[in-house]
């Protein structure tokens, strides 16, 4: 029996050589971005139990890190301070310090390896003694209005220190045009902003609030991170952030969401990020100790996966050895 097919998509698959170069989307270490999570004190490396593979360091260590993340050809780092429950107040004061852990390490990056780009977090809730990402009211609500001058000082706090790139993770309405505003009247004009504009209130950030102790003390984040349902609210979030200034938009968490990525990507005039969360990193890492996933395969294809979805960085916890892999 004679077989005519009109079409053999196979003939583009058939050797190594052939699908490298029809491959629509690649994976390189300058798409990476690594979060660090910082501690107090002096050659200080501590385990994340629910974070396999990953430390929160004293200043000198992440400098370290930051080094050899560096020689990997890693591009940025994002950070994240774990901070001692004494030096949080209501108002999140902590944050404007610039004589702070966070600050200093922001520093010290910088002078250690000019080169990297430190992306810096802004939220209230690592330094908060509510735990929010807002200022909370005596009623209990988040105010979004009285936060924004925080949120102002605290980026502005971060830029003196040398930041690159300041990213308010808060979702307060109308934090990243307040932002730049303060930002440029205070001559940082060249600071640029990454706004997590699509951030859900998800059950993914678990190991992080571990990592940060910064969970909560009371309710939830639900009157201001987003509705996990929502797809149109995320590309309005993201237009409303590029109108005020945002150099690059974010959509957070990463794998539940990658038709949010798409979603915003098709529409944006600027680069998206997407977060790789910890809930993520987790449940890979637990599946493959013990044994029930090959752990390079599927990080790579998930990284692979946002690249697809139209993501232009990733910030993941995988990233230092995504960097190895692909040098090999």
């Amino acid at each position: 029996m004679t077989i005519t097919l009109t079409s053999r998509p196979r003939r583009n698959r058939l050797s190594e050589n052939i699908r490298s170069l029809v491959r629509e989307n690649n994976l390189q270490v300058t798409d990476l971005i690594m979060p660090l999570f910082i501690i107090d004190g002096t050659n200080k490396q501590q385990p994340v139990e629910s974070m396999p593979g990953i430390s929160r360091f004293s200043l000198d260590l992440i400098v370290q890190e930051c080094k050899t993340l560096n020689q990997l050809g890693v591009p940025a780092v994002v950070l994240f301070p774990s901070l001692d429950d004494t030096v949080k107040d209501a108002r999140a004061t902590e944050s404007a310090n610039d004589d702070g852990l966070y600050q200093r390490t922001i520093a010290a990056i910088k002078a250690a390896i000019p080169e990297m780009i430190v992306m810096t977090d802004v939220a209230m809730d690592p330094y908060s003694s509510d735990g929010h990402d807002g200022f909370v009211t005596e009623q209990g609500t988040i105010d979004n209005d009285i936060t924004l001058p925080i949120l102002a000082e605290m980026s502005l706090s971060q830029a003196r220190a040398g930041a690159d790139v300041i990213a308010p993770s808060d979702m307060m309405d109308g934090r990243v045009g307040y932002i730049r505003e303060a930002l440029d009247q205070a001559g940082f004009t060249n600071v640029g902003i990454m706004a997590y504009s699509a951030k859900y209130a998800s059950a993914y950030y678990g190991p992080f609030r571990d990592a940060l102790s910064s969970a909560p003390k009371h309710g939830d984040k639900k009157t201001y991170q987003m509705d996990p349902a929502n797809v149109k609210e995320a590309v309005r979030e993201a237009l409303l952030d590029i109108d005020e200034g945002a150099d690059i938009v974010m959509v957070k968490p990463g794998l539940p969401y990658l038709d949010v990525i798409r979603a915003v990507e098709e529409v944006s005039e600027v680069p998206v990020a997407v977060y790789n969360v910890s809930g993520e990193y987790a449940m890979v890492k637990a599946a493959s100790m013990n044994g029930w996933i090959d752990h390079k395969k599927v990080v790579l294809e998930t990284m692979l996966g946002f690249k697809r979805a139209g993501a232009s960085m990733i910030l993941s916890y995988h990233t230092k050895e995504v960097a190895r892999w692909l040098s090999e």
